[in-house]
């Protein structure tokens, strides 16, 4: 037995010898490389022992392989030894490395605290407050300019600069007491302004009663010395809800009495609020005619395809229409132009009253009409043919014929639509001859008739040709009765 083992150590011994001198030969390399490759060595040894044990081979090859592995085991030491070693030497030259950045590192925290400190001191200093804060005084050039003799010149302090600072100072208290006085006085004031401003306000706000009483008060005095203002604004009042025709006749008749003296006097008659209505009423049947224009071409309009029964029913409609648009066509606007006339040769205190006109506005027509106020006898002549051609049982354009009729029924009482009223109230229309009329044997004397007549048509404009006519009419009729 002992032989035995003996020669099994002498073999351990004679295979040991080539592995001692080969770990010897790869002690150049890496630790890490060591490891790994005795690790592989290791690996490979025992899946061998491994396979010899499976497969029932004789057992001469373990020992060889047992002292492999125990050579192996060996290397594994001296490559963990060399390893941790090698960790060691690392860490002592990091340590010897973090020395001089601790180093460092201590001089900066030392730095950062000395700065956070001289920072908080500068900040005391800023903060530190003098015996005299919040006072903003005058710049030292003006301090000399300005301040007082007694203030300047007194000595307060063996210091330059703080005598300096005590005069700036008494400066400023004295700005400041005359400051004050005068903000006393402001006030003062102000006061006194508002409490006056309050009286007015008062009085401005119980103003219009007064005003109220006083026109009330002063409608006597105004009827005795014949300066009728109330009634003048009245009359302006009613003058913004005319027509526009209406409201030419006014001011043309109204501006020629008070430029050049006429004697006649013009008034507005009619209710106001009938006018709005009427106002607002016209306002709405446009605004459906608009809406309901083509409704109404197509109703008119009848094709051949309709039965005789639908024609009489639709002529019977239209008949119908017709008689409401004639009843229509003669609707007057509730405001009405009055014009008194008067003598202008009479001596007395007051003029004789010759006559006295009523312009009335036929809206869907757009035409004027005039009449006479309490007409007896011949008076309802003497507007017919005041120019020539101008009866006034025609209707003056043809749009208001087109829609009344040719034929108006206009009676002896009744306004008639004068030429001449049209042109007074502004309504220009074209004439039914034309103004070109080519001169032959057969047209010139018709021609020279006509431009005549159209010289005195232009004329029918004028308010004072018209006044003149009517009133020389008027006074050859009282001459003859």
């Amino acid at each position: 037995m002992a032989t035995e083992l003996a020669a099994e150590a002498m073999d351990v011994e004679a295979s040991a010898r080539p592995t001692t001198t080969a770990v010897s030969a790869s002690s150049s390399r890496s630790p890490q490389d060591l490891l790994a490759e005795t690790r592989a060595s290791v690996e490979e040894v025992a899946a061998r022992i491994l396979a010899i044990k499976k497969d029932g081979a004789p057992k001469s090859g373990l020992r060889e392989l047992v002292a492999e592995m125990s050579l192996l085991l060996i290397t594994l030491r001296q490559a963990n030894r060399e390893m941790l070693m090698e960790e060691d030497r690392v860490k002592g030259e990091t340590e010897a490395a973090k020395a001089p950045v601790d180093s460092t590192t201590l001089q900066l925290h030392n730095l950062l605290y000395e700065k956070n400190h001289y920072v908080k001191a500068i900040r005391r200093c800023l903060d530190f407050k003098t015996k005299y804060p919040g006072i903003e005084l005058v710049a030292v050039e003006e301090f000399h300019r300005s301040a007082p003799v007694d203030i300047r010149d007194k000595t307060l302090a063996s210091d330059t600069s703080h005598d300096l600072m005590l005069k700036r100072l008494n400066f400023e208290l004295v700005q400041r007491k005359e400051l004050c006085k005068l903000h006393e006085k402001l006030e003062q004031r102000k006061s006194s302004l508002l409490d006056t401003i309050a009286n007015q306000k008062r009085f401005l706000s119980s103003l219009p009663s007064h005003l109220k009483s006083l026109k009330k008060a002063s409608l006597p005095v105004q009827q005795q010395l014949g300066m009728q203002h109330t009634e003048k604004l009245k009359q302006h009042h009613a003058a913004e809800m005319l027509p526009t025709p209406l409201y030419i006749t006014y001011t043309q008749l109204l501006g020629q009495k008070e430029a050049f003296g006429e004697n006649i006097d013009v008034e507005i008659t009619g209710s106001t609020k009938d006018a709005q209505t009427f106002a607002q009423q016209q306002a709405k049947q446009e605004n459906g005619s608009l809406s309901n224009g083509d409704n109404s071409v197509d109703d008119d309009a009848i094709g051949d395809e309709e039965d005789a029964q639908g024609r009489r029913s639709k002529s019977r409609k239209n008949g119908v229409k017709e008689v409401k648009n004639s009843v229509a066509a003669y609707q007057l606007h509730p405001l009405k132009v009055i014009l008194h006339v008067y003598d202008i040769e009479d001596s007395g205190a007051k003029h004789c009253k010759l006559i006295v006109l009523r312009f009335e506005y036929l809206a869907k027509l757009n035409i004027v009409c005039v009449g006479i106020e309490d007409s007896q006898g011949l008076d309802h002549d003497i507007l017919c043919n005041l120019f020539p051609d101008d009866t006034g049982l025609e209707l003056p354009h043809q749009m208001a014929k087109l829609y009344a009729g040719e034929t108006p029924n206009f009676s002896e009482k009744d306004s008639r639509p004068y030429k001449w009223a049209q042109h007074l109230a502004g309504i220009d229309f074209l004439p039914e001859v034309p103004l070109s009329v080519e001169y032959d044997s057969n047209r010139a004397s018709r021609s020279v008739e006509l431009s005549s007549g159209l010289a005195l048509y232009r004329q029918q404009n004028r308010a004072h040709t018209i006044l003149q006519r009517i009133r020389s009419r008027k006074v050859s009729q009282m001459a003859l009765t």
